[in-house]
């Protein structure tokens, strides 16, 4: 599960309608169904999440920060 913020409005398979601007929980399936529709939109930002500066994840894929 992966937990993303709403670009625009979703109902999701239970029939519960969320915002734009609303975060939830998805799993991969739903997360690439909804950034095919963009839904969602990919974001890259930083290990704390604030979407600031460089990216501060040192693991897998990491530029060594």
């Amino acid at each position: 599960m992966v937990y993303v913020k709403l670009e625009s409005d979703w109902t999701d398979g239970n029939g519960v309608s969320h915002s734009a601007g609303d975060s939830v929980d998805v799993d991969a399936a739903t997360l690439a169904t909804l950034e095919a529709e963009g839904i969602v939109i990919e974001q890259s930002h930083g290990r704390d999440g604030d979407g600031k500066g460089p990216d501060k994840w040192a693991g897998p894929g990491s530029s060594g920060v």
